[in-house]
């Protein structure tokens, strides 16, 4: 076994460790919005800022990525830079699975078989401009766009909603996005 297939097996591990750990009966269940349009949500998802998990500790461009397959699975790829802007493009494929069927907006994320993780959509916007996912734990975060950059008013807004689900606003953090800007040729640094 060489030594990367032991390193993603071994944060593998890690991951389902974090998304498992504090397993509590009586945590108050995070509420989710009242319906999903799935083939709607599906595209890119800028991450704008998270509680992270180990594995996006220090993330730079971070996107996420749905699409709709044939049989209502979620075909995710999540993508960042580790460590800075020029840091390792990382790339995982989880399955997202949709647990309500009548509203989609609870699922369970598996990033290894056979374990899976809560994921909840609490939040978003008419236009499907801005969601966030939480969980009942209220452990781990993620607020996103469809752009990389958001007004510091969209920002505030997005990260009282969460307050207001249960989440510590210290602990939130914005993920650093730097994007090359159509019109020129120059990367601009595109933070919250």
């Amino acid at each position: 076994m060489t030594k990367t297939v032991k390193a993603l097996l071994l944060g593998g591990l890690l991951l389902i460790a974090s998304l498992n750990s504090g397993c509590s009966t009586n945590m108050t269940p995070i509420p989710t919005v009242a319906q999903v349009d799935l083939p709607r949500f599906m595209g890119d998802w800028y991450v704008i800022a998270n509680i992270p998990t180990f594995l996006e500790k220090d993330a730079h461009n971070a996107v996420e990525s749905y699409a709709l397959k044939a049989n209502g699975d979620i075909a995710t790829t999540f993508t960042f830079n580790a460590g800075s802007f020029a840091g390792e493009r990382k790339q995982y494929h989880p399955t997202g699975f949709v647990r309500d069927t009548q509203s989609n907006a609870s699922w369970d994320m598996q990033f290894l078989w056979p374990f899976k993780a809560e994921y909840k959509i609490i939040y978003l916007d008419e236009d499907y401009q801005h969601t966030i996912i939480g969980r009942s734990k209220r452990d781990y975060l993620w607020i996103m766009a469809r752009k990389p950059v958001l007004s510091a008013v969209e920002y505030q807004v997005l990260v009282d909603f969460a307050v207001d689900q249960g989440y510590d606003a210290q602990l939130i953090q914005r993920v650093p996005q730097q994007w090359a800007d159509p019109a020129s040729s120059a990367a601009t640094e595109k933070e919250v």
